[in-house]
């Protein structure tokens, strides 16, 4: 029991510091190019995108190491779930990419 809470203690505490860490980015749109403007925007949102990505990743890294020490199969194969949603969540600008030709 305890070593759940600090596993989510730890979790709880790298989320909250990614967090700051993302409201301290700052958006430069005060060029005059249009195009900059939506370019600075798209690297914010694919940013923001990744990050949420790299928490599912986490996430779904506990669930399984926990299913593993409890032998619990549904839970195993909801962090491999996890898991595997974090990984395209975290690429997707590169898997957009690969689609598109860019």
């Amino acid at each position: 029991m305890k070593d759940k809470k600090k596993i989510r203690r730890a979790v709880s505490c790298a989320v909250s510091a990614l967090l700051m860490w993302l409201i301290g980015i700052p958006v430069s749109a005060s060029t005059g190019d249009p195009i900059a403007v939506i370019n600075n925007l798209s690297e914010f949102i694919f940013g923001m995108i990744r990050s949420v990505g790299l928490i599912l990743l986490g996430w779904g890294i506990v669930q399984v190491g926990l299913s593993l020490q409890s032998h619990d199969p549904s839970q195993r194969s909801n962090g491999f779930l996890t898991l595997a949603g974090g990984i395209v969540i975290t690429f997707t600008r590169e898997i957009l990419n690969l689609i598109t030709g860019v």
